[in-house]
């Protein structure tokens, strides 16, 4: 018998007001992903996948359906109660890294863990960058890293907190090629060494086939 899933959307839907009326963005989406499980929601620009993972991590409000994480249904949460859930199991990494430019990469790492009251925030930010390979890069800020280096620090940045899932949106789209390869290795291999589940979304065919399961977002519409 499997375990519950540590993460479960059912039935799913957004409308937002258009000037034509209310426009559906996501309709009628279910689905499931288990503890250490990578899992892939593909689709073109402006199929709904940003929206989709907005809603999984209860970052934003469905307009029917729900969604449950670690059996919580998170639209029985208010505010404050999603960001403390968000901060005990989840992580996330972004397409554009969403660093804080007047931190290090070493500040950077450290913020989340000392948030937390981590008092071994500064060991364990060392030590995950040093698992990224850039431990000599610790005390530069973002702007003096490459694109391939700021997302490897906010790979760090996610996984040093050790969260149960990790929220990917991206994670290589604005990386070259080589840069790319390079992140997706080490998003995979965190993910097997950690079990952190991964829920991925991407335009990236290749990058998807490596995860366990995917999902294909049209028109609002999710197939296996």
């Amino acid at each position: 018998m499997n375990p519950s899933p540590i993460l479960s959307a059912l039935h799913l839907g957004k409308t937002v007001p258009g000037p034509e009326g209310d426009l559906t963005l996501l309709d009628d989406v279910s689905l499931d992903v288990h503890a250490g499980e990578s899992a892939a929601i593909l689709g073109p620009s402006g199929s709904g996948k940003s929206t989709l993972l907005g809603l999984l991590a209860g970052l934003d409000r469905p307009t029917t359906g729900h969604v449950r994480l670690q059996d919580q249904n998170l639209n029985e949460l208010d505010e404050d109660e999603l960001a403390a859930l968000r901060g005990r199991w989840c992580g996330f990494v972004f397409q554009s890294f969403h660093l804080v430019h007047d931190l290090t990469a070493l500040e950077n790492v450290m913020l989340p863990l000392e948030l937390k009251g981590d008092p071994a925030a500064r060991e364990t930010a060392t030590q995950w960058l040093g698992r990224v390979g850039l431990h000599q890069r610790r005390s530069h800020f973002p702007n003096q890293l490459s694109g391939g280096e700021q997302q490897r620090v906010a790979l760090a940045r996610a996984f040093a907190v050790e969260p149960a899932l990790l929220f990917a949106d991206e994670p290589t789209g604005s990386l070259d090629h080589a840069n790319g390869r390079h992140v997706s290795e080490l998003l995979f291999e965190l993910n097997r060494d950690e079990g952190t589940a991964l829920v991925l979304v991407s335009h990236d065919e290749e990058l998807a086939g490596r995860c366990d399961r995917r999902w294909r977002l049209e028109e609002g519409r999710l197939h296996a």
